[in-house]
């Protein structure tokens, strides 16, 4: 655990900003090389991915500060701790999915394409990213007896994010780094088996995160905001969970029916029958 990796000229270097830097950077790279197999403008998907990366980060904090509210105040040392963060995946998934559909729209790109050319390397970045909340400490687990818990010893990252010191944690980091390659994995296998249709790669990464992250929530122990659903206190992630999971669900039946490519043998009959 080092969440200062090392000090230039008085000034700390952070492990878990050099590691997310490394993560969009490697994310967006991942997509320049898919982008340009699929044809498509690879200074426009650039320009995207920059939008992408900024609105990411602001959602991010923005949905930290609103799970967060009674921790985060105006005083420069609450800006600071706000910024040292990781933010809160989900907000800075959601930000960033409606700055580029915003964005497509308006430059006339295809949606779904994009999307899907996008997805593996959110899924990729992801992974590297939870290393870096690993190393800072952050999205720390519950206390386990597990032989492989996680014991942190660094009093800044106690101070900075509240870990634990001195106690075995489940690590809910590498859980969802693990999950993370797992869905990186599927998606590079499968999005070209079966009747593959435009949407399917970005949709079915919605709903593997969305059952990951509502499974792992169970066994973070980081103090977050709670919402109650159905007699439950479910975290803000798995309420989300809750709605993403039917959603890319839906997306992948609706588009499925109407963009994907008809069997060669239908298609056949269609022209001779013209």
């Amino acid at each position: 655990m080092h969440p200062i990796l090392f000090e230039f000229r008085g000034f700390p270097v952070y492990t878990y900003g050099l590691l997310l830097a490394a993560a969009y950077l490697l994310g967006l790279q991942f997509a320049l090389i898919r982008a340009r197999s699929r044809g498509l403008d690879p200074n426009r998907v650039m320009d995207l991915g920059i939008w992408i990366i900024v609105s990411a980060l602001v959602g991010a904090k923005l949905m930290l500060i609103v799970v967060e509210r009674d921790k985060f105040g105006w005083s420069p040392t609450d800006l600071l701790n706000l910024f040292r963060s990781a933010g809160v995946f989900y907000g800075g998934l959601i930000a960033a999915v409606t700055v580029a559909l915003w964005y497509l729209w308006r430059h006339k790109m295809p949606v779904w394409t994009v999307t899907d050319v996008f997805a593996p390397g959110i899924a990729l970045g992801h992974v590297i990213g939870r290393f870096g909340c690993l190393f800072a400490g952050c999205c720390f687990g519950l206390p386990t007896t597990k032989p492989w818990g996680i014991t942190f010893h660094n009093e800044f990252a106690a101070q900075n994010v509240g870990t634990p010191l001195g106690v075995p944690l489940h690590p809910t980091q590498l859980y969802e780094a693990g999950a993370e390659l797992l869905i990186l994995g599927a998606l590079l296998l499968t999005e070209r088996k079966g009747r593959p249709f435009p949407g399917r790669t970005f949709w079915s990464y919605m709903l593997l995160y969305g059952v990951s992250r509502f499974i792992i929530e169970f066994y973070r122990g980081d103090t977050r905001g709670t919402v109650p659903v159905l007699s439950m206190i479910l975290s803000t992630s798995q309420f989300v969970s809750l709605l993403v999971v039917p959603l890319s669900i839906i997306m992948l039946v609706v588009l499925g029916r109407r963009l994907a490519p008809l069997p060669a043998d239908t298609a056949t009959r269609r022209v001779k029958a013209a």
